[in-house]
């Protein structure tokens, strides 16, 4: 059973940075991961992915203000965000080992860590 913990969420004031971590543990070799957030009244939004490789794809939305690595080419991944608005104010969520085509179909996901932007 692989477990997925992230960290670093907190209050930041729009134009901000901050960094978010992942970790997933309880398999050997190198995952997908992936970052996704849900605000309030909104579907569920992703937000960046690595794959096993190290390489990243993000949402048009965060291009050029996100960035996402693997740390030591561990199942650890970090999400510096800066430039934050308020509108991204959610809660977000990694996610580890794909398994399908689309951007969500991850096996394991962690419970979440809030990120509120003031304006």
């Amino acid at each position: 059973q692989v477990q997925v913990l992230e960290s670093g969420g907190g209050l930041v004031q729009a134009g901000g940075s901050l960094r978010l971590s992942c970790a997933a543990s309880g398999r050997s070799g190198t995952v997908d991961m992936g970052w996704f957030r849900l605000a309030p009244g909104k579907e569920r939004e992703f937000v960046a992915a690595i794959n096993f490789a190290g390489a990243a794809i993000y949402a048009d939305s965060v291009k050029g203000r996100f960035a996402i690595s693997r740390v030591n080419g561990q199942n650890v991944v970090d999400l510096q965000m800066n430039s934050l608005k308020p509108e991204e104010t959610a809660i977000y969520y990694c996610a580890a080992l794909k398994v399908g085509r689309r951007k969500d179909d991850y096996s394991y996901w962690g419970r979440g860590t809030q990120v509120t932007v003031s304006s």
